[in-house]
């Protein structure tokens, strides 16, 4: 049988209040008779069932989750999934805050950060990219003592307690795979994003030019295409590569904008000549797959990667260890034929 809080109070020879009170931290006892309870503890190999102590408190969890703004299907797909989560039996005892912010105003999602109420929250998630002043920003919600995970794009350099996403290098590996498997003739491919500020579209940039120099030495990968947010920079340039570049081959879309990219594609006659490789599952990318207008889209679990962050912060800030297999978010890919 697994040790209860009255074997504690027998082995350590004081009440079950006392007990109680050492096991939660409050004050009012002697600094001999917490070392007798820790004592005890220790020798009885007692793990403390945090669920029931905070259903037995009622304990509230209080997390922020802040997520991009703007016309982006894929953030859209996360607040669905957020929503959905809330429903569930995870969510319980959570009180969940969404915060939005332009995904390209480092100065804003700074002042997003800095405006958060810290002793209103136990953790916070982010989707926001890499700057030095959000690493400064995450650095004040530390120092605050919240829980902060990132979401999707990672901020390695900051002191974020855990990455929920797939591995971003592995996911441009597996698009260069697939590019230079799909693509029959020497020519150009074109990569393109919203911007390369963020930590994700860099890595699945890197993983994508070492395969396709590796293996796939006849493609040329053409320098980034930005949109940063704006649709019609993104049909502009788009119409002037397709215009321009007779040996394009195939275009990569790292991230999201894919609703522009298609339209311009379209426009210029040539998308049922290109091999498309885009990322995340959308309506927009749902039907080109299904119209054979993308060859491939590589996925990551949206339900799982709002789930994870909930069960990871709860961890977080019950300072119980995260199970790494549980909240491995894998890479998928998704065919016209397997599209579900």
């Amino acid at each position: 049988m697994k040790p209860t809080v009255h074997d504690i109070a027998k082995q350590a020879g004081v009440s079950l209040a006392t007990v109680d009170r050492v096991l939660n931290a409050r004050p009012g006892v002697r600094e001999r008779t917490i070392a007798k309870v820790q004592a005890a503890v220790e020798q009885l190999g007692y793990i403390r069932d945090n669920h029931a102590a905070n259903l037995a408190r009622q304990r509230q969890y209080s997390f922020a989750i802040v997520l991009p703004e703007g016309p982006s299907q894929f953030a859209d797909t996360l607040r669905d999934a957020l929503n959905e989560a809330y429903g569930s039996p995870i969510a319980d005892r959570m009180l969940l805050s969404l915060v939005t912010v332009p995904g390209n105003d480092p100065h804003a999602i700074v002042r997003a950060l800095q405006g958060l109420d810290t002793a209103r929250f136990d953790g916070v998630a982010l989707m926001v990219p890499e700057t030095p002043q959000v690493r400064d920003a995450v650095a004040r919600l530390k120092d605050a003592g919240l829980a902060v995970v990132t979401l999707v794009s990672d901020l390695p350099n900051s002191r974020r307690d855990h990455f929920i996403g797939i591995n971003s290098l592995a996911a441009g590996r597996t698009a260069g795979l697939l590019m230079g498997r799909f693509v029959r003739d020497p020519g150009d491919i074109v990569v393109v994003t919203n911007s390369m500020r963020s930590r994700d579209s860099l890595e699945r940039r890197l993983g994508f030019d070492d395969v396709m120099a590796a293996d796939f030495p006849a493609l040329r990968v053409l320098p980034s295409v930005e949109s940063h947010d704006d649709p019609q920079r993104m049909e502009a340039v788009i119409a002037e590569i397709t215009r321009t570049r007779h040996a394009l081959r195939g275009v990569y879309s790292m991230g999201p904008g894919n609703t522009a990219l298609l339209r311009a594609l379209r426009d210029s006659g040539r998308l049922r000549d290109l091999v498309v490789i885009a990322h995340e599952l959308t309506p927009v990318t749902r039907a080109a797959l299904a119209a054979d207008e993308v060859a491939a889209v590589i996925a990551q679990n949206v339900g799982h990667l709002v789930r994870s962050a909930l069960r990871v912060l709860r961890n977080l800030t019950d300072d119980l260890p995260i199970f790494e297999a549980q909240e491995r978010v894998r890479i998928e890919i998704v065919l016209r034929e397997n599209m579900s």
